[in-house]
Protein backbone atom coordinates (compact mmCIF):
# COMPACT_ATOMS: atom_id res chain seq x y z
CA UNK A 1 0.00 0.00 0.00
CA UNK A 2 2.53 2.07 0.97
CA UNK A 3 4.36 2.12 -2.52
CA UNK A 4 0.91 2.18 -4.35
CA UNK A 5 0.93 5.78 -2.15
CA UNK A 6 4.45 6.74 -2.98
CA UNK A 7 3.91 6.08 -7.00
CA UNK A 8 1.06 7.58 -7.09
CA UNK A 9 2.32 10.84 -5.01
CA UNK A 10 5.58 10.25 -7.67
CA UNK A 11 3.01 10.59 -10.78
CA UNK A 12 1.39 13.30 -9.42
CA UNK A 13 3.96 15.56 -8.89
CA UNK A 14 5.38 14.60 -12.86
CA UNK A 15 1.51 16.03 -13.76
CA UNK A 16 1.93 18.87 -11.44
CA UNK A 17 5.49 19.80 -12.89
CA UNK A 18 4.26 19.37 -16.51
CA UNK A 19 1.30 21.86 -15.80
CA UNK A 20 3.44 24.41 -14.42
CA UNK A 21 5.98 23.64 -17.62
CA UNK A 22 3.58 24.38 -20.02
CA UNK A 23 2.38 27.00 -18.38
CA UNK A 24 5.72 28.86 -18.47
CA UNK A 25 6.97 28.00 -21.85
CA UNK A 26 2.96 28.71 -24.11
CA UNK A 27 1.99 31.83 -21.93
CA UNK A 28 5.17 33.71 -20.73
CA UNK A 29 8.45 32.86 -22.51
CA UNK A 30 7.73 31.04 -26.30
CA UNK A 31 6.18 34.03 -27.29
CA UNK A 32 9.18 36.81 -26.35
CA UNK A 33 11.56 34.11 -27.66
CA UNK A 34 12.93 33.65 -24.17
CA UNK A 35 14.80 30.43 -24.01
CA UNK A 36 16.93 29.09 -20.55
CA UNK A 37 18.49 26.49 -23.38
CA UNK A 38 18.10 22.61 -23.56
CA UNK A 39 14.96 21.44 -25.75
CA UNK A 40 12.77 23.98 -25.00
CA UNK A 41 15.27 26.75 -27.07
CA UNK A 42 15.80 24.50 -29.82
CA UNK A 43 12.07 23.93 -30.06
CA UNK A 44 11.29 27.35 -29.95
CA UNK A 45 13.76 27.53 -33.28
CA UNK A 46 11.42 25.41 -34.88
CA UNK A 47 8.56 26.84 -33.97
CA UNK A 48 9.00 30.02 -34.78
CA UNK A 49 10.46 29.50 -37.88
CA UNK A 50 8.69 26.30 -39.13
CA UNK A 51 5.16 26.92 -37.16
CA UNK A 52 5.62 23.84 -35.59
CA UNK A 53 3.57 23.11 -32.68
CA UNK A 54 5.80 23.60 -29.81
CA UNK A 55 5.25 20.40 -27.53
CA UNK A 56 5.25 18.39 -30.35
CA UNK A 57 8.90 20.04 -31.55
CA UNK A 58 10.10 19.05 -28.02
CA UNK A 59 8.96 14.92 -28.55
CA UNK A 60 10.80 15.35 -32.20
CA UNK A 61 14.02 16.95 -30.32
CA UNK A 62 13.77 14.15 -27.26
CA UNK A 63 13.87 10.85 -29.36
CA UNK A 64 17.47 10.28 -29.94
CA UNK A 65 18.79 11.50 -26.28
CA UNK A 66 16.19 8.68 -24.56
CA UNK A 67 18.72 6.00 -25.75
CA UNK A 68 21.59 7.95 -23.27
CA UNK A 69 18.67 8.01 -20.62
CA UNK A 70 18.21 4.13 -20.76
CA UNK A 71 21.56 3.48 -20.99
CA UNK A 72 23.13 6.06 -18.74
CA UNK A 73 21.16 6.35 -15.60
CA UNK A 74 18.88 3.73 -15.51
CA UNK A 75 15.77 2.19 -17.02
CA UNK A 76 13.43 3.20 -14.49
CA UNK A 77 14.40 6.91 -14.67
CA UNK A 78 14.44 6.83 -18.29
CA UNK A 79 10.96 5.43 -18.31
CA UNK A 80 10.06 8.32 -15.94
CA UNK A 81 11.85 10.42 -18.29
CA UNK A 82 9.36 9.31 -21.43
CA UNK A 83 6.39 10.01 -19.08
CA UNK A 84 7.30 13.56 -18.28
CA UNK A 85 8.30 14.16 -22.00
CA UNK A 86 5.44 13.35 -23.12
CA UNK A 87 3.54 15.03 -20.45
CA UNK A 88 4.97 18.40 -21.13
CA UNK A 89 5.06 17.97 -24.52
CA UNK A 90 1.41 17.48 -24.43
CA UNK A 91 0.23 20.33 -21.94
CA UNK A 92 2.41 22.57 -23.87
CA UNK A 93 0.19 21.82 -26.82
CA UNK A 94 -2.69 21.76 -25.23
CA UNK A 95 -2.37 25.24 -22.85
CA UNK A 96 -1.47 27.61 -26.06
CA UNK A 97 -3.97 30.21 -26.02
CA UNK A 98 -4.75 29.17 -29.58
CA UNK A 99 -6.06 25.32 -28.73
CA UNK A 100 -7.49 26.69 -25.45
CA UNK A 101 -9.40 29.23 -28.11
CA UNK A 102 -10.68 26.28 -30.46
CA UNK A 103 -11.60 24.07 -27.59
CA UNK A 104 -14.23 27.23 -26.48
CA UNK A 105 -11.93 27.12 -23.08
CA UNK A 106 -11.37 30.80 -23.72
CA UNK A 107 -14.26 32.50 -25.50
CA UNK A 108 -11.81 35.88 -26.95
CA UNK A 109 -8.29 35.99 -27.57
CA UNK A 110 -8.11 39.76 -28.03
CA UNK A 111 -6.41 40.22 -24.11
CA UNK A 112 -4.11 37.64 -25.45
CA UNK A 113 -3.34 38.96 -28.84
CA UNK A 114 -0.79 41.56 -29.39
CA UNK A 115 1.62 42.95 -32.29
CA UNK A 116 5.14 43.19 -32.11
CA UNK A 117 7.37 44.18 -35.60
CA UNK A 118 4.38 43.32 -37.43
CA UNK A 119 3.90 39.93 -36.37
CA UNK A 120 0.75 38.77 -34.08
CA UNK A 121 1.02 36.53 -31.66
CA UNK A 122 -0.47 35.10 -28.25
CA UNK A 123 1.01 35.40 -24.75
CA UNK A 124 -0.36 36.39 -21.28
CA UNK A 125 1.43 39.62 -20.86
CA UNK A 126 1.60 42.58 -23.20
CA UNK A 127 5.20 43.15 -25.05
CA UNK A 128 5.39 46.39 -22.41
CA UNK A 129 5.15 43.61 -19.75
CA UNK A 130 8.28 40.95 -21.09
CA UNK A 131 10.65 41.98 -18.15
CA UNK A 132 7.76 40.63 -15.73
CA UNK A 133 6.79 37.97 -18.39
CA UNK A 134 10.20 36.31 -17.93
CA UNK A 135 10.74 36.27 -14.70
CA UNK A 136 7.27 34.98 -14.26
CA UNK A 137 8.05 32.45 -16.74
CA UNK A 138 11.35 32.16 -15.34
CA UNK A 139 9.98 30.77 -11.88
CA UNK A 140 6.92 28.69 -12.96
CA UNK A 141 9.84 26.54 -15.40
CA UNK A 142 11.97 25.74 -12.06
CA UNK A 143 9.02 24.92 -9.77
CA UNK A 144 7.64 22.62 -12.67
CA UNK A 145 11.14 21.31 -13.38
CA UNK A 146 11.90 20.70 -9.31
CA UNK A 147 8.19 18.67 -8.89
CA UNK A 148 9.43 16.53 -11.77
CA UNK A 149 12.72 16.07 -10.63
CA UNK A 150 11.43 15.38 -7.40
CA UNK A 151 9.34 12.85 -8.41
CA UNK A 152 12.45 11.11 -10.13
CA UNK A 153 12.08 11.64 -13.44
CA UNK A 154 12.82 14.67 -16.22
CA UNK A 155 11.23 16.25 -19.08
CA UNK A 156 13.70 14.98 -21.45
CA UNK A 157 16.12 16.43 -23.48
CA UNK A 158 19.27 18.16 -21.96
CA UNK A 159 17.47 17.26 -18.57
CA UNK A 160 19.46 13.60 -18.93
CA UNK A 161 23.05 15.21 -19.40
CA UNK A 162 22.19 17.27 -16.43
CA UNK A 163 20.80 14.26 -14.33
CA UNK A 164 23.83 12.44 -15.43
CA UNK A 165 26.10 15.18 -14.18
CA UNK A 166 23.80 15.33 -10.60
CA UNK A 167 24.25 11.57 -10.42
CA UNK A 168 28.10 10.90 -11.22
CA UNK A 169 29.31 14.33 -9.42
CA UNK A 170 27.35 14.98 -7.10
CA UNK A 171 27.08 18.49 -8.63
CA UNK A 172 23.38 20.67 -7.91
CA UNK A 173 21.10 20.66 -10.73
CA UNK A 174 21.14 23.89 -10.75
CA UNK A 175 24.96 23.77 -11.80
CA UNK A 176 24.71 21.24 -14.24
CA UNK A 177 22.01 23.43 -16.21
CA UNK A 178 24.74 25.98 -16.29
CA UNK A 179 27.03 24.06 -17.93
CA UNK A 180 25.06 22.12 -20.08
CA UNK A 181 22.55 25.01 -21.67
CA UNK A 182 25.05 28.02 -22.53
CA UNK A 183 25.47 26.46 -26.26
CA UNK A 184 22.06 26.57 -26.71
CA UNK A 185 21.42 30.14 -25.84
CA UNK A 186 23.78 31.67 -27.67
CA UNK A 187 22.47 29.42 -30.07
CA UNK A 188 18.93 30.35 -29.93
CA UNK A 189 20.52 34.47 -29.81
CA UNK A 190 22.64 33.87 -33.07
CA UNK A 191 19.40 32.51 -35.00
CA UNK A 192 17.30 35.23 -34.10
CA UNK A 193 19.96 37.80 -34.60
CA UNK A 194 19.13 39.69 -31.23
CA UNK A 195 21.77 39.76 -28.68
CA UNK A 196 19.26 40.41 -26.29
CA UNK A 197 17.92 36.69 -25.98
CA UNK A 198 20.89 36.00 -25.25
CA UNK A 199 21.05 37.99 -22.38
CA UNK A 200 17.35 36.79 -21.39
CA UNK A 201 17.84 33.40 -21.60
CA UNK A 202 21.00 33.74 -19.12
CA UNK A 203 18.58 35.67 -16.77
CA UNK A 204 16.27 33.13 -16.87
CA UNK A 205 18.36 30.38 -16.96
CA UNK A 206 19.64 31.66 -13.48
CA UNK A 207 16.50 32.17 -12.01
CA UNK A 208 15.06 28.43 -12.94
CA UNK A 209 18.36 27.08 -11.57
CA UNK A 210 17.85 28.08 -8.58
CA UNK A 211 13.69 28.06 -8.44
CA UNK A 212 14.82 24.37 -9.46
CA UNK A 213 17.24 23.99 -6.50
CA UNK A 214 14.99 25.20 -4.01
CA UNK A 215 11.93 22.63 -5.05
CA UNK A 216 14.20 20.01 -5.44
CA UNK A 217 16.16 19.93 -2.48
CA UNK A 218 14.81 22.36 -0.36
CA UNK A 219 16.53 25.77 1.61
CA UNK A 220 19.36 24.82 3.02
CA UNK A 221 18.20 24.67 6.90
CA UNK A 222 21.47 23.35 8.82
CA UNK A 223 24.17 26.11 9.93
CA UNK A 224 27.52 24.71 10.84
CA UNK A 225 29.54 26.95 13.86
CA UNK A 226 32.94 26.84 14.92
CA UNK A 227 33.50 28.07 17.98
CA UNK A 228 37.55 29.32 19.27
CA UNK A 229 37.18 29.99 22.55
CA UNK A 230 39.51 29.45 26.11
CA UNK A 231 35.78 28.12 27.79
CA UNK A 232 34.91 25.43 24.91
CA UNK A 233 34.41 23.11 27.63
CA UNK A 234 31.39 25.41 29.42
CA UNK A 235 29.83 26.13 26.50
CA UNK A 236 29.95 22.33 25.14
CA UNK A 237 27.73 21.83 28.59
CA UNK A 238 25.53 24.53 27.36
CA UNK A 239 24.89 23.06 24.13
CA UNK A 240 24.62 19.73 25.14
CA UNK A 241 21.44 20.88 27.88
CA UNK A 242 19.90 23.66 26.28
CA UNK A 243 19.94 22.44 22.36
CA UNK A 244 20.82 19.16 22.72
CA UNK A 245 23.22 18.58 19.67
CA UNK A 246 26.18 16.63 19.70
CA UNK A 247 29.92 18.69 19.30
CA UNK A 248 33.00 17.86 17.91
CA UNK A 249 36.80 19.29 19.33
CA UNK A 250 38.81 19.93 16.56
CA UNK A 251 42.91 20.22 17.46
CA UNK A 252 44.52 23.70 16.00
CA UNK A 253 47.04 25.66 15.94
CA UNK A 254 46.94 29.66 16.23
CA UNK A 255 49.08 31.15 12.61
CA UNK A 256 50.25 34.14 15.01
CA UNK A 257 50.37 32.67 18.92
CA UNK A 258 51.59 29.49 17.51
CA UNK A 259 49.15 27.94 20.24
CA UNK A 260 47.10 24.93 20.12
CA UNK A 261 43.86 24.83 21.20
CA UNK A 262 40.07 23.19 20.56
CA UNK A 263 37.76 24.81 18.57
CA UNK A 264 34.47 23.59 18.74
CA UNK A 265 31.90 22.61 15.64
CA UNK A 266 28.74 21.80 15.74
CA UNK A 267 25.77 21.60 13.21
CA UNK A 268 22.05 22.60 14.46
CA UNK A 269 18.96 23.94 12.35
CA UNK A 270 18.69 26.96 11.57
CA UNK A 271 16.15 28.21 14.91
CA UNK A 272 19.07 27.10 17.05
CA UNK A 273 21.71 29.61 16.10
CA UNK A 274 20.31 32.11 17.95
CA UNK A 275 20.54 30.09 21.70
CA UNK A 276 23.45 28.97 20.43
CA UNK A 277 24.56 32.65 20.12
CA UNK A 278 22.85 33.36 23.34
CA UNK A 279 25.37 30.87 25.17
CA UNK A 280 28.25 32.09 23.54
CA UNK A 281 28.40 35.70 24.35
CA UNK A 282 26.76 34.54 27.90
CA UNK A 283 30.10 32.42 28.72
CA UNK A 284 32.53 34.16 26.84
CA UNK A 285 32.16 37.12 24.86
CA UNK A 286 35.62 37.66 23.31
CA UNK A 287 35.06 34.11 21.77
CA UNK A 288 35.54 33.74 17.93
CA UNK A 289 32.87 32.45 16.05
CA UNK A 290 32.01 30.91 12.32
CA UNK A 291 28.75 30.57 11.07
CA UNK A 292 28.35 28.98 7.82
CA UNK A 293 25.54 27.30 5.54
CA UNK A 294 25.65 23.68 5.55
CA UNK A 295 24.38 22.21 2.28
CA UNK A 296 23.54 18.68 3.16
CA UNK A 297 23.84 16.73 6.48
CA UNK A 298 23.53 12.87 7.28
CA UNK A 299 22.96 11.24 10.41
CA UNK A 300 21.15 11.31 13.14
CA UNK A 301 18.45 13.74 13.94
CA UNK A 302 18.93 15.53 10.40
CA UNK A 303 17.51 14.65 6.89
CA UNK A 304 19.36 14.74 4.20
CA UNK A 305 18.74 16.97 0.90
CA UNK A 306 20.25 14.59 -1.55
CA UNK A 307 18.16 13.33 -4.42
CA UNK A 308 18.10 9.81 -5.80
CA UNK A 309 17.79 9.56 -9.28
CA UNK A 310 18.19 5.89 -9.42
CA UNK A 311 16.96 3.00 -7.69
CA UNK A 312 20.21 2.02 -6.65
Amino acid sequence: MKTIRHTIKEHAGVIAGSILFAMAYSWFLAPYKIAPGGVGGLSQIAYHLLHIPLGTCMILFNIPLFFVSFLMVGKRFGARSIYGMISTSIFTNFLSFENLHKMGIIKDLTPFTFTQNGHEFYAMLAPQDIYLAGITGSVLLGIGLGLIFRSRASTGGTDIPVALIKHKTGLSIGTGYWIVESFIIITVALVFADLKLAIWGYINLFITAKITDLTTEGMPYVKGVYVLSEKTDEIKEEIYSRIRRGVTFIKVEGGYTGKETNMLFCAMNRRQVSVMREIVKRVDPTAFVLLTDVYDVMGYGFRSRNLELTDD
